[in-house]
């Protein structure tokens, strides 16, 4: 039976600190649940116990979650000594040598890093399902999807293999898993969290890094240690006044809520979608908050197009820069069908079209602020996905004409925030007819993840949910 309150990161730490656990124990539990779990889950890629015991055993760091376990998404990220794949033939044999800032960043707090999960091609798809790692499968039904791109992260997670896991935003890709297995995701603000030794040249605006976790606190808990810009870095989001996790369990006082109950633009929304909404327009009434209706304002496809000029650059950068490494022109087995289509579509693009897909992201970020301040609303709430979680293999890489209908609406309403800075937390929302969780999303203005975490901790207290899968156990 699903427990139905395991000890969060946050709780686990507190014992480790305590001394009713011991690291290496934890270490071990994770390892032979890992072993356990993945041959039905497909979460992993790549695992580096043999390290993680070494430096379990030199002692860890003394830092605010010594002795957590976490893996790290596969896409952007480096963990040296492991594959740098990002879930594509391409770069199937390259090793990292240096780990990214943000794992740095964990291992100084104490964390114990266990390896690397399963992601979509170059994280091009809402679903995880790439040719060269397999279909990553649901915990709370393995026939589902996980999402994407931070699909192994979510369900390394919610199959209680990990407390934690690290993970990457682009459009949706840490806040759709979350909602589709029933986690916490928060995208943070565009600067909050470093990318180095990526630059990630034209997506960086719109590409970020947090984690998915079973608790607003956790989420708080990892924000704070991550959070941070690098000298040199492109962007930097304001300093907060105190710890992340302080904020976690303050009243938030009474907030003027914009509720938006359907996805913006033209693409349906599943009325089990809205119903998870309408649920939580409820709990925030009953918590005294002003409810209201508010719209976006924003083309969404103009936005998904925005996205699409912007990504694709990044795209085309990349691949060459990969063939140039290489010495030879792209094969067709080299990427996916989907990702080919994505490629060639980047091919026509020109230099002005980028500059002004980048001059559309910033007028995005304006009009979305439009809707914060003093006459506006303290926070948006919204579904995160307009549809309920598909069965594996509805969103089909190698079917682009399938993809190129089906795939844009799972991201409609995340991506504008990717756009426009703001940070975005999904929470669960209860499930649907079939037993699969369902997610609502919280928007707040530039800056105020301190907001977002109040209200988030909040409605955790006041709607609970169960934060393993079903015939897991937590930790």
């Amino acid at each position: 039976m699903t427990d139905p309150a395991p000890r969060d990161a946050v709780a686990l730490a507190a014992d480790v600190r305590a001394g009713t656990l011991d690291p290496a124990e934890v270490l071990d539990q994770a390892i032979n649940r890992i072993r356990e779990l993945d041959p039905q889950i497909n979460a992993m890629v790549a695992t580096r116990f043999d390290e993680a015991r070494g430096e379990v055993a030199a002692g860890l760091p003394d830092g605010p979650l010594r002795g957590v376990p976490i893996v790290i998404k596969a896409l952007g990220t480096d963990v040296a000594g492991l594959p740098t794949a990002d879930g594509s033939r391409l770069f199937a044999d390259t090793v990292a040598t240096v780990d990214s800032t943000i794992v740095q960043r964990y291992k100084a707090a104490g964390m114990i890093v266990l390896g690397t999960t399963n992601v979509p091609e170059m994280g091009k798809t809402t679903t995880t399902e790439s040719l060269l790692h397999g279909p990553c499968r649901n915990p709370w039904n393995t026939g589902y999807s996980t999402g994407g791109s931070s699909g192994g992260s979510a369900a390394a997670v919610a199959s209680g293999m990990v407390p934690v896991a690290h993970a990457t935003d682009g459009g949706g890709s840490i806040r759709i898993p979350a909602a589709m297995c029933g986690l916490v995701g928060l995208k943070p603000s565009r600067g909050r969290v470093p990318s180095w030794p990526h630059p990630v040249g034209l997506s960086s605006p719109l590409s970020y890094h947090h984690a998915v976790t079973t608790s607003v606190r956790d989420s708080a808990a990892l924000l704070d240690v991550v959070a941070g810009h690098v000298p040199g870095d492109a962007y930097g989001a304001p300093t907060p006044t105190r710890p992340f996790v302080d904020e976690v369990g303050v009243d938030p006082g009474r907030l003027r809520v914009g509720v938006i109950r359907v996805a913006p633009g033209p693409f349906p929304t599943d009325p089990e979608c809205t119903t998870a909404v309408d649920r939580t327009v409820a709990t925030l009434e009953g918590l005294g908050h002003e409810v209201r209706e508010v719209e976006l304002g924003v083309d969404v496809i103009e936005s998904m197009a925005t996205v699409g000029t912007i990504m694709g650059a990044q795209l085309r950068a990349t691949i060459d820069d990969r063939l140039a490494e290489l010495g030879r022109e792209l094969d067709d087995d080299d990427i996916e069908p989907w990702t080919r289509m994505i490629l060639d579509n980047a091919m026509t693009h020109t230099a002005p079209g980028v500059a002004r897909a980048l001059q559309a992201a910033q007028r995005t970020g304006w009009k979305v602020a439009e809707l914060f301040g003093p006459d506006g609303v303290d926070v948006i709430l919204l579904p995160t996905l307009p549809s309920t979680t598909p069965e594996l293999g509805f969103l089909d890489v190698t079917d682009p004409e399938s993809m190129w209908t089906r795939s844009s609406a799972f991201s409609a309403c995340t991506g504008v925030f990717n756009i426009s800075g703001q940070p975005a937390i999904s929470l669960p929302a209860g499930t649907d007819t079939r037993g699969l969780p369902l997610g609502v999303q919280l928007v707040a203005d530039y800056g105020r993840e301190d907001l977002l975490l109040r209200l988030s901790g909040q409605l955790e207290a006041a709607a609970p949910w169960a934060r393993i899968a079903p015939g897991f156990t937590g930790w």
